[in-house]
């Protein structure tokens, strides 16, 4: 029997662990949502994703990667001409701005490829730990860190995994409550479970399979204020 506090919880690693197993059987095939063929455009689609649906992403790419197929051709090309492609993505400005000039750093410095180093990463403008997280561990299989979006803070908290709200914080705690191979699953399955059950606004507690490990389960769905979004700088 695990060692428990005296809530009658196990500790944060002990169930981590718990919930990390119990969503892997939830989720077996969980994965990046995103649609990519190749690191550049995992990196723009990415970039697209902040405060956007992936699947409203992955109908805005096709055309955006057949107008601009690479990294040459957005640097080429002007944010103007960029903004049409990613309207639909919300923040468009930002983000046309922040695509084109990582491309144009990426072919100064990097010959038009994605390093696959956090540091270099970090150096693109509009892109933080959470792009470079998703960057490392999908295109080449490198965890550096634990990818923090709205789901996995917002799970990490309701679980009481975290006792911190900064991203900055929640990744270095979630970083210690598992091995460093299991962390991109970790955030990809706690992405699925916030998606399907585990919502902002209604969470269904009443089907959870996390309830018996989660100490913000409540009986009924609970009620919390609408998210307010804050204007995109680097994400």
């Amino acid at each position: 029997m695990p060692n428990v506090d005296n809530r009658g919880w196990p500790p944060p690693p002990q169930r981590a662990a718990l919930i990390f197993q119990h969503l892997g059987q939830l989720y077996p095939d969980a994965r990046c949502s995103l649609d990519w063929r190749n690191p550049f455009q995992l990196l723009v689609a990415t970039m697209l994703s902040a405060q956007c649906t992936d699947q409203r992403v992955n109908q805005v790419t096709p055309a955006l990667f057949d107008r601009f197929p690479d990294a040459a051709s957005f640097a080429a090309a002007e944010p103007e001409q960029v903004e049409p492609y990613v309207r639909p993505t919300g923040f468009y400005r930002n983000k046309a701005r922040h695509i084109v000039s990582t491309s144009r750093l990426l072919l100064e410095r990097h010959q038009g490829r994605v390093p696959k180093s956090m540091e270099a990463l970090l150096e693109c403008p509009g892109v933080a730990r959470k792009t470079a997280n998703v960057v490392l561990a999908t295109a080449y299989g490198l965890n550096a860190g634990v990818t923090v979006d709205t789901h996995v803070r917002r799970l990490s908290n309701r679980l009481g995994l975290v006792a911190a709200t900064d991203p900055a914080r929640i990744e270095v705690e979630l970083m210690a409550l598992l091995p460093q191979a299991d962390w991109d699953l970790l955030s990809i399955r706690l992405i699925f479970h916030g998606r399907a059950v585990c919502k902002a606004r209604r969470p269904a507690c009443g089907c959870c399979h996390l309830a018996d490990l989660c100490p913000s389960h409540r009986p009924e769905p609970m009620d919390t204020r609408p998210q307010r979004v804050s204007p995109l700088t680097r994400i």
